[in-house]
């Protein structure tokens, strides 16, 4: 069984206050986009995992795939052991939620490989289990997040008539470093709001909160940025806590690389 992972841009990104749990309360519009990992799962004598493409660091047993296979069989004996086999094109580190969905997609796969009859509620509920983005990937469609994000809203965004630049640097950004420097605060205008207005009013008003000092630590991401809007795009962001950056252009619009450099990648969507 093979199935295309996608990932994820957030349009807008409010940090509201540090939880008692340690976690973080957010708003965000997750919104999923055409840049896949290839996952295959089948049934194998031993549990192995590989990968290919994007070189992947670390040790695999933290690799949401892995804990994806194990937290299911833990509750459901009848699954047998599987070849799980990871093609990574998502970059890592990069915001797009690119590992969360490769976890989501095996919670999907094995449920439909083994007959697991596992309701939509109770994959959401795994899936909060490993990531908080990772409930996002079992809608994979424009939602409102609240909570650490888990908390989804479908919403009525159609980006289909423009084009989305998707822009990877090669940076990696550690997540918790970039949580440590935000000041987390409630905002005068919500992103529900924001995102209901014209696309062309968004450049003033949804912002991203990891954008200052990430943009502080690594100033060519902020060059980058302002390359889309001199670019012509209608309304362009960093997404997640980066370092990938997206763009939205009217459809057909001639979109070039900022510079030859070898590290800068661009997808459009």
């Amino acid at each position: 069984m093979i199935q295309f992972s996608p990932c994820k841009i957030n349009l807008g990104l409010s940090i509201l206050e540090k939880r008692a749990d340690g976690f973080h309360a957010l708003e965000t519009v997750f919104y999923p986009v055409a840049l896949h990992d290839i996952v295959e799962v089948v049934p194998a004598k031993l549990f192995t995992f590989s990968h290919t493409g994007i070189s992947i660091p670390g040790d695999t047993s933290n690799n949401l795939c892995v804990k994806a296979f194990h937290l299911l069989k833990a509750d459901f004996p009848q699954i047998s052991n599987v070849q799980i086999h990871l093609h990574k094109n998502i970059p890592m580190g990069a915001g797009l939620g690119g590992g969360s969905g490769d976890g989501t997609t095996v919670l999907k796969m094995l449920n439909n490989l083994f007959n697991l009859n596992i309701s939509k509620e109770q994959l959401l509920h795994y899936a909060a289990s490993l990531g908080s983005d990772c409930p996002f990937f079992i809608f994979n469609e424009a939602c409102h997040a609240t909570g650490r994000g888990e908390i989804l809203n479908p919403i009525a965004i159609d980006l289909s008539n423009y084009t989305i630049a998707l822009v990877h640097p090669g940076i990696h950004i550690a997540t918790p470093w970039a949580f440590q420097q935000l000041s987390p605060c409630i905002k005068e205008k919500i992103i529900a709001e924001i995102i209901k207005q014209p696309i062309e009013t968004w450049k003033a008003e949804l912002i991203n909160d990891f954008e200052a000092p990430v943009f502080k630590a690594h100033p060519r991401l902020e060059d980058l940025k302002n390359n889309l809007y001199s670019q012509g795009a209608l309304y362009a962001s960093m997404s997640g806590s980066g370092s990938s950056l997206f763009g939205i252009f009217p459809k057909g619009s001639k979109i070039e690389s900022p510079a030859p450099d070898s590290s800068l990648r661009i997808d459009l969507i």
